[in-house]
């Protein structure tokens, strides 16, 4: 159990492509935000849940908080989970991922000494909402929540900041079809991702 990292969850619950609140749609006999926190749950002794300020409350086993600066979108949620959690890294993941991994995440949170940010890298693309990021991202995070710089890709351009990449050598073994980093945005995704985990082995338990 990670003692020294917080597993954040963003569950906003906007889902405007969607059409529906994202975070209570099932795959397989769990919704969404059930299998996020369950992984979350078996990997980290502190989890958040973070939610926007005007979302539907949540009855879920962790502690849930709103965000603390609204309309940031994803950055918001990071920048809520950095001030709330007591530890001093946070892993932040988004509710609408449904094939987390405790095996990958564990790839990101063994490379932090060093390290500000923790981010995939894979074909060339970066995935800053299966990242895990240090406290001292937060007066960047600050700058440019001022400044309305709301993409957290551009985090890693910040010469104040040590990034460290995992990248698809790194996965090869243990997530070959980059199934870890795969979301839900649309009623076409979730299908896909219905139809994936039917053809999946049943997954050992939390």
């Amino acid at each position: 159990m990670e003692i020294e990292v917080t597993g954040v969850l963003l569950a906003g619950g906007k889902s405007r492509r969607m059409g529906e609140d994202k975070r209570h749609l099932r795959v397989g006999e769990q919704t969404l935000l059930e299998r996020g926190l369950a992984v979350l749950r078996s990997t980290f002794q502190d989890v958040l849940v973070v939610i926007a300020q005007d979302s539907p409350p949540l009855d879920v086993e962790a502690q849930v908080v709103r965000d603390l600066v609204p309309d940031c979108g994803s950055l918001g949620g990071l920048y809520t989970g950095l001030m709330q959690a007591a530890t001093p890294y946070i892993f932040v993941v988004a509710c609408d991922m449904p094939f987390l991994d405790p095996a990958v995440l564990a790839q990101f949170t063994s490379r932090r000494a060093n390290a500000d940010i923790v981010m995939a890298k894979l074909a060339s693309r970066i995935h800053p909402m299966h990242a895990l990021y240090s406290k001292r991202c937060l007066p960047v995070v600050e700058r440019m929540i001022q400044a309305r710089q709301l993409k957290i890709q551009e985090m890693v351009a910040d010469r104040s900041l040590h990034v460290r990449y995992v990248t698809e050598d790194d996965l090869r073994i243990i997530d070959p079809s980059g199934r870890s980093f795969q979301n839900v945005n649309t009623p076409a995704d979730l299908e896909l991702a219905r139809a994936l985990l039917a053809q999946l082995p049943p997954a050992k338990p939390l």
